[in-house]
């Protein structure tokens, strides 16, 4: 039975800032609002640089330095009160779910509207736990789990036999994509360069000191095309002594958080993805929505849904770093390659525009 227009939607998330997940909560809060949609947004960390519609919910503002046990207390009543005075159709959850105990009260006690838990990673356990009966408890009577593509959704389905698995991509605002473009950004750089982007976390997921190692050995330093890295985190020092160690200081260069990335991925030759795993690489759609290729393992779930070899892009063989130094020496020098991929690469990712994605959630939950 479809739902009537007149609903109300909340979204939860750990910020709305940094992460493809954030991003996406943050383009579908957007979607939403301008479909006649009622947005309520929750952040769990006082982190807001992505523009979002509707009404917020910063519990990040409630947070002491203790972060105690009566101030976790507190959180999770305001929580819980906020949830049962505004009597949502359907609550959609974009957080990192990593304290199954946590998470349990949250399911069972606050959540008490129908609710979506998504799951952006291949690395299911930063969402769910490692016991699929704990898992099942949590998730399997709720409203359904979104995957970010199919291999998650097959993925989850085996691990934890959950039967209400669905698959929604991550929605790309290529308007809005589009739009910043014009923004008037005088520091681009003048010089030619590649990029990637991404926090430059403890987990290492980016696995950014070995593209680093893979640029160096790469025919790109002689010919002084400079590698950027967009993103901060605890790893900067570690990654910017490893390129004093490579004499490569006039060669990378780490940029920082950009509020606007797309003028760097619009100027960029071309994006390079050296993940150790993803759900749904967005920066990737983002860069090509900027009209750069990208050249990306193809790891277990989100490039090969993104890239077609040869057309839009380049996959490389998982974690074959030699591979990936060739695929980057491969993108610069082969000219023919390199135009059809660029001129391919925009028209590739309208599949998984804010619109059509939007579109498939509106479907996705019955409503008109």
């Amino acid at each position: 039975m479809e739902q009537p227009r007149n609903i109300k939607i909340c979204l939860v998330g750990d910020m709305l800032s940094s992460g493809g997940a954030e991003k996406a909560h943050a383009a579908l809060s957007r979607y939403l609002a301008a479909n006649n949609i009622e947005v309520h947004n929750v952040i769990v960390q006082d982190r807001i640089t992505y523009n979002y519609s509707g009404k917020l919910l910063n519990l990040g503002l409630e947070k002491d330095a203790a972060n105690g046990f009566l101030n976790k207390f507190k959180r999770f009543n305001i929580l819980q009160r906020y949830i049962k005075q505004n009597h949502f159709n359907f609550i959609i959850d974009f957080r990192i779910r990593r304290k199954p105990l946590q998470d349990w009260l949250i399911a069972n006690f606050v959540f008490t509207a129908p609710t979506i838990y998504t799951v952006h990673s291949s690395n299911i356990e930063w969402y769910m736990p490692k016991q699929s009966w704990l898992t099942q408890a949590i998730y399997g009577k709720s409203y359904g789990v979104v995957a970010l593509n199919y291999a998650l959704k097959e993925y989850i389905e085996q691990r934890h036999n959950l039967k209400n698995v669905a698959v929604i991509y991550n929605p790309i605002d290529i308007p809005y994509i589009q739009k910043r473009l014009h923004d008037d950004i005088t520091s681009t750089p003048a010089f030619e360069y590649i990029m990637a982007a991404g926090r430059l976390s403890e987990d290492n997921v980016k696995q950014f000191d070995k593209l680093i190692e893979a640029y160096a050995v790469s025919l790109l330093p002689e010919n002084n095309v400079k590698l950027m890295i967009l993103g901060e985190g605890v790893q900067r020092d570690l990654l910017e002594q490893l390129v004093i160690e490579k004499n490569l200081q006039d060669k990378i260069i780490f940029a920082g958080f950009m509020e606007n990335p797309y003028v760097y991925m619009r100027d960029a030759l071309f994006y390079v993805l050296s993940s150790k795993f993803e759900g749904m690489p967005m920066v990737v759609m983002e860069s090509m929505a900027c009209g750069t290729p990208a050249v990306a393992f193809n790891c277990f779930s989100g490039p090969s849904e993104i890239i077609e070899d040869g057309i839009n892009g380049l996959l490389i063989k998982d974690q074959d770093f030699k591979e990936l130094t060739a695929g980057i020496n491969r993108m610069y020098l082969d000219n023919d390659l390199y135009s059809l991929c660029k001129a391919n690469a925009t028209a590739s990712i309208k599949k998984f525009s804010v619109e059509n994605v939007g579109q498939a959630w509106l479907d996705y939950l019955k409503i008109k």
